[in-house]
């Protein structure tokens, strides 16, 4: 096995552990840094809005994808956890854009359907899966997105939900190891999709106001990330330190070093 293929089945392994995986997701190298250092870190994650607004680029495939790649492989060099990366919806392709990421040392990948036909969106993460094989990488995270939840509007939440499982099943039928449904979800529906998916395949984000870590872990939800939230947090002390300059303030204590 190589150490790629080594690192992919090490990730897969703390998707399927009933622990669960929790991922505050980094930005760019000095963030991959920082939350590798912290005891209890297993893997790390991007976060593709965060990435863009470093940047400069509004989110939604905006950033060229090779300026996104680049960047992932630098927080790769950053680490020695396994990585895996958003890629948003593949930007036009994306096998070739998993392709790439994994040449840049990536083992995991996020990927939107933006809510496609099913069809096309089943015969994405197919690809994806086949590409990553074929790259010597059969044990690559990918973790299928649905954005019904995202998209829902005013439709009932009956509906979105009964469409989160018919997409997630499919993501799953086609080869995909978990499946990320992204929203406000409340307790009954994350149960409603571990119950149709099984334990240890559904991932969610962690946002104001969703169920506690520890509810999720007992319904066995695989992983939860954090998006964009972690850059916020870091802006939001950053903004504060600037607030606390103006007013004649200084550093606050216990302000850390970098390593």
């Amino acid at each position: 096995m190589t150490p790629l293929a080594a690192k992919a089945a090490e990730l897969l392994a703390l998707h399927r552990d009933p622990a669960l995986l929790t991922v505050v997701n980094v930005w760019d190298a000095i963030s991959a840094r920082v939350v590798t250092d912290i005891p209890g870190t297993k893997a790390i994650a991007t976060a593709s809005h965060s990435i863009a607004a470093s940047r400069g680029y509004p989110d939604g495939e905006v950033i060229p994808a090779d300026e996104m790649i680049a960047e992932v492989g630098l927080i790769v060099r950053a680490t020695e956890l396994p990585v895996t990366a958003d890629l948003e919806g593949g930007y036009g392709n994306a096998a070739e854009t998993v392709r790439k990421a994994i040449g840049v040392g990536v083992v995991g990948a996020n990927l939107e359907d933006q809510v496609k036909p099913l069809d096309e969106a089943v015969a994405q993460v197919a690809a994806v899966m086949r590409a990553a094989e074929a790259e010597g990488v059969a044990d690559f995270v990918l973790n299928a997105r649905t954005d019904v939840f995202l998209h829902a509007a005013d439709r009932e939440p009956a509906d979105v939900l009964a469409d989160a499982v018919a997409r997630g099943t499919a993501f799953l039928d086609a080869g995909a190891p978990v499946v990320f449904v992204p929203g406000k979800l409340d307790l009954d529906q994350v149960g409603a999709l571990v119950d149709a998916f099984g334990p240890q395949r559904l991932t969610t984000i962690a946002l104001p106001g969703t169920p506690p870590l520890a509810e999720l872990a007992k319904l066995g939800v695989a992983r939860v990330s954090f998006g964009p939230m972690s850059q916020r947090v870091a802006l939001t002390a950053l903004a504060e330190l600037v607030e606390s300059a103006h007013a004649g303030g200084g550093v606050p204590e216990g302000t850390r070093p970098l390593n």
